[in-house]
């Protein structure tokens, strides 16, 4: 089974939503298990795209509560960590793609190149970092699975 960890911002404009939710749904079509932080934006965004196609979703939650998740997501898994449950998020995933997002986006970025996890980023921080660049949502889960060796 492949996991593929959804990471952007607690709260996102619609249209960033949308792309979260068709990435979401694309990684739900090819049978991939969606790791997110559980909560609002682009993590339910993604989780309910997940969902609508019939895919399985995890929230690895930064609270205790395990009724804080959004709606979609299947597993929830309360750590009580905050922030911290990030690194989680990143250490469950075979890969990640970063969608928007503010700090604590750019904290899983970081600690997933520091793992040597794949990161594709769609509409995200501009760095100078081998950060694999999509163009849109199918392009983004062509570029994780790729590289995570999955075909």
């Amino acid at each position: 089974m492949v996991y593929v960890g959804v990471i952007g911002g607690g709260h996102c404009t619609p249209e960033v939503a949308g792309c979260a939710e068709a990435v979401g749904g694309e990684l739900a079509k090819r049978g991939v298990t969606l790791v997110c932080g559980g909560m609002g934006g682009v993590m339910e965004a993604a989780a309910r795209g997940a969902s609508k196609r019939g895919g399985m979703t995890v929230g690895i939650l930064p609270t205790l509560d395990r009724a804080s998740a959004n709606p979609y997501i299947r597993i929830a898994i309360p750590t009580g960590l905050g922030e911290a449950r990030n690194a989680l998020v990143v250490r469950a995933s075979d890969g990640l793609i970063a969608i928007d997002g503010a700090y604590g986006t750019l904290s899983e970025i970081a600690l997933g190149l520091q793992c040597g996890r794949p990161v594709v980023g769609l509409h995200t921080w501009d760095l100078e970092a081998p950060i694999l660049r999509a163009s849109d949502p199918v392009d983004a889960v062509n570029l994780v699975l790729e590289h995570i060796g999955v075909t």
